[in-house]
């Protein structure tokens, strides 16, 4: 069994906070992966599962239970399931960064505007994680996990993981418990084999960002590239050396609003349609069918809109922060909570608060966290 040495949560998450647990597995293959997470859950104690901590928001006080480390690694390219399309399969532990540049060299698209997010594999179709409008859940086919409630390893359809914006069926949100209690153990995507020429950018975001205009023609390289010099900039690629990245990311989601909802705020926030979940299947009982379909019911869609203009227009800027606090906001960007050397969690919470408790005296709306919070109450 890999136990090892436990070490404080506060060296493994990237916003660096965290007591030390009682018990620490390292699983560096998915069979300690698996023997490390059935004798946890034998022993009917809290878990915590860990890949790259750039999502997780612990706690000060000791972690009364066990932690897994995930160093699973490993990319599989199997069989294409059609011409001009390509299937990869990657441990839940292999960084995703470096899985994207393993796509890109590839010529492998579908995942290029997610370069630079940091985390493992496995941790991505919990977070159903994207960025300038690419998402997971557009090339994922399936997930290979294991349930607690069994101790049985099933490969998952994505149509079954409730992947939704920033959430899945996989994903403890804040206040609540997560609706299947399970580890992924393997990702497998399928993704565009477009090579290494120029092509046409989809998605008005993606454009956006890269200064692009509808006809522009650049290579997966190209996106890569400049999707981390624009992460980068804002302080969303980590880097020891800079405070700016000692965050979970985007601290709070960009929220979906009614229409309605948003017509109530500036019109000069930024704000982007969210396309309704349509059903194309209507099911008539024979008994009730009379010869006509009835029309679709229309709805407005959704709205998105960005949390990081909500915050700098409820008056704090970039670098903001309380008195006498080691917790901050970016000085990059206004979405990223960042330990400024020695915050504690408590710090940390107190800045969330206060930042949502502005946000909902200006606008009417109470920002959600996007970490997995433990040990933390907003």
């Amino acid at each position: 069994m890999p136990a090892i040495e436990p070490l404080p949560l506060a060296r493994l998450t990237t916003l660096r906070t965290g007591g030390t647990p009682e018990r620490m597995f390292e699983a560096r293959s998915r069979d300690e992966l698996i023997d490390a997470l059935r004798e946890t859950w034998d022993r009917g104690e809290p878990w915590l599962v860990v890949g790259g901590g750039s999502n997780l928001f612990v706690g000060d006080d000791e972690y009364d239970g066990t932690v897994v480390l995930v160093r699973t690694s490993g990319i599989q390219r199997l069989p294409a399931p059609r011409p001009g399309r390509a299937l990869v399969r990657v441990e839940a532990g292999h960084d995703w960064d470096a899985l994207v540049a393993y796509t890109v060299a590839e010529g492998l698209a579908g995942i290029e505007a997610m370069s630079g997010i940091p985390g493992t594999v496995g941790a991505a179709p919990v977070q159903n994680i994207g960025a300038y409008g690419q998402e997971l859940v557009q090339t994922l086919v399936e997930v290979e996990l294991i349930d607690e409630s069994t101790g049985e390893v099933s490969v998952v359809p994505a149509a079954e993981l409730g992947l939704g914006f920033r959430t899945s069926v996989l994903k403890a949100h804040y206040g609540s418990v997560a609706a299947r209690s399970a580890v992924i153990l393997s990702v497998t995507l399928d993704l565009a084999d477009v090579g290494h020429g120029e092509f046409p950018v989809a998605g008005e975001q993606l454009r956006r960002a890269l200064g692009l205009d509808a006809a522009a023609t650049v290579s997966l390289a190209w996106v890569r590239d400049h999707v981390l010099a624009t992460r980068a900039a804002k302080g969303m690629v980590l880097d020891d050396a800079d405070p700016d990245t000692h965050s979970a990311g985007s601290f709070f989601q960009n929220a979906i609003v009614s229409e309605s909802f948003a017509r109530t705020l500036p019109p000069e926030c930024p704000r982007w349609p969210v396309a309704p979940d349509i059903d194309p299947v209507t099911v008539i009982p024979l008994s009730a069918y009379h010869g006509v379909v009835p029309a679709p019911v229309g709805s407005s869609p959704d709205v998105k809109i960005s949390a990081a203009w909500l915050i700098e227009h409820a008056g704090l800027r970039r670098g903001f922060r309380l008195p006498r606090s080691r917790a901050a906001l970016s000085s990059k960007h206004a979405l990223a909570l960042t330990n400024r050397g020695g915050a504690s969690a408590a710090e940390l919470a107190e800045l969330a608060r206060f930042i949502q408790g502005r946000v909902a005296s200006e606008f009417g709306l109470i920002l959600q966290p996007e970490p997995v919070l433990v040990g933390v109450e907003l």
